[in-house]
C-alpha cells in the first residue's frame, strides 16, 4: 500500500468520531453525568483531529518537488502536534466542568441506558484504534500512530468513566462524578504532552531509533576492512521516511567504477535492511588526511579541498 493510500485510515477514524459523538452525547443527556460529558467533549476533539489527519496525510503523500526536494512527509508532525494541542484543550473544558459540578453536585438519571451507550461507543473506539495502530507500525506513519494513541486513550478513558458513573449511581457519592472527569482531564493531558513532544523532536531532525542505527552498523561492518571505512555517519527521521549519510574512504587508487560499485551495494543494503530509507554517501581517499579532518556537519573552515 502506498501512503496515498492512508487516508483512508483517518476517513475511518472521522467515521468513528462522528459515531462516538452522538452514542456518548446520547450517554451523558439521559444520565447528566459530567463524566460522561467529559468522555463526550474528547470525541468532539477526536474528529477535529481525524480531519486534521486527514488533510495532512494527503498533503505529505504529494511527491517530492523543485520546491520540496525532500517531499512532504514532515506534514505528518503537523497533525501529531495539533492533535497534542487538541487534547490539551479539551483536557481544560472537561476540568473546567467538573470543578463547577463539584461546587454544586446532583444526581444521575437512567444510569443503566446511559452506560450501555457508553460502552457501545467504547468498542467502536477500540475496534477503530486497533487498526489505525497497526496501520501506523507498518507504514511508519507518526499521523496515524498520534490518532490511534488518541483514541485508545479515550478507550482507556470510558472505561474508567463507566465503571465510575456506576459505582456513583450504585453508593450515591455524587461528588465522585466531577472527581472523575478530573481524573480524565489529567490522565489526557499526560498523552497531549507526549504527542507535542514527539512531534517536537521529529521536527528537529531527530536521529533514527537505536535499534534501526544498529542495523545500519550492521550492514557497514560487513564492507568494512582494511581498505574501506566509514565515517560521519548521520540519520533522520521524517515521518515515514529515514535519511542517512556518510563518507566512504576508499584506496586513493581506486577507479571512480570501483567506488561506485561499492557505495551502491551498500545503499541497497541498507533500503533493505530500513525500508523506506535514503542514504546519501560522500566518498573520500584513505590516505588524504583531510578526509578525516571533514567529519563535522559543516566543512572545516580553512581546510579548502586539495587542487
Amino acid at each position: 500500500m502506498e501512503r496515498t493510500h492512508l487516508t483512508r485510515f483517518a476517513l475511518l477514524s472521522i467515521a468513528a468520531a462522528i459515531a462516538t459523538i452522538g452514542l456518548k452525547t446520547i450517554a451523558w443527556y439521559v444520565t447528566g453525568s459530567v463524566g460522561l460529558l467529559s468522555d463526550a467533549l474528547e470525541s468532539i476533539v477526536n474528529l477535529v483531529a481525524a480531519i486534521a489527519t486527514l488533510w495532512l496525510l494527503t498533503l505529505s503523500a504529494r511527491p517530492p518537488d523543485e520546491q520540496y526536494a525532500y517531499g512532504y512527509s514532515k506534514a505528518e508532525y503537523f497533525s501529531s502536534a495539533f492533535e497534542g494541542a487538541l487534547i490539551l484543550v479539551a483536557a481544560v473544558a472537561i476540568a473546567w466542568t467538573a470543578v463547577e459540578r463539584l461546587a454544586s453536585p446532583r444526581g444521575l438519571e437512567r444510569v443503566d441506558v446511559g452506560l450501555a451507550v457508553s460502552v457501545v461507543a467504547t468498542v467502536v473506539n477500540l475496534v477503530v484504534a486497533r487498526l489505525l495502530l497497526g496501520a501506523a507500525r507498518r507504514y511508519n506513519s507518526i499521523a496515524l500512530e498520534a490518532d490511534a494513541h488518541h483514541l485508545m486513550t479515550d478507550v482507556w478513558t470510558s472505561v474508567g468513566v463507566v465503571v465510575a458513573v456506576f459505582a456513583v449511581a450504585t453508593t450515591g457519592w455524587w461528588w465522585l462524578d466531577p472527581v472523575i472527569a478530573l481524573a480524565v482531564a489529567a490522565n489526557i493531558v499526560i498523552t497531549g504532552i507526549s504527542l507535542l513532544r514527539r512531534s517536537a523532536f521529529g521536527l528537529m531532525d531527530q536521529a533514527l531509533p537505536a535499534a534501526t542505527v544498529r542495523e545500519i552498523e550492521g550492514v557497514l561492518a560487513r564492507y568494512g576492512s582494511d581498505h574501506v571505512q566509514f565515517h560521519a555517519i548521520r540519520t533522520r527521521a521524517a515521518a515515514g521516511r529515514s535519511f542517512v549519510s556518510m563518507h566512504v574512504l576508499v584506496p586513493g587508487g581506486w577507479t571512480v567504477q570501483q567506488g561506485h560499485d561499492l557505495v551502491e551495494q551498500v545503499e541497497h543494503d541498507i533500503a533493505v535492511a530500513v525500508p523506506g530509507t535514503t542514504v546519501f554517501t560522500h566518498i573520500e581517499p584513505r590516505e588524504d588526511p583531510a578526509s578525516y579532518r571533514d567529519q563535522a556537519l559543516d566543512r572545516i573552515a580553512g581546510h579548502p579541498p586539495a587542487r
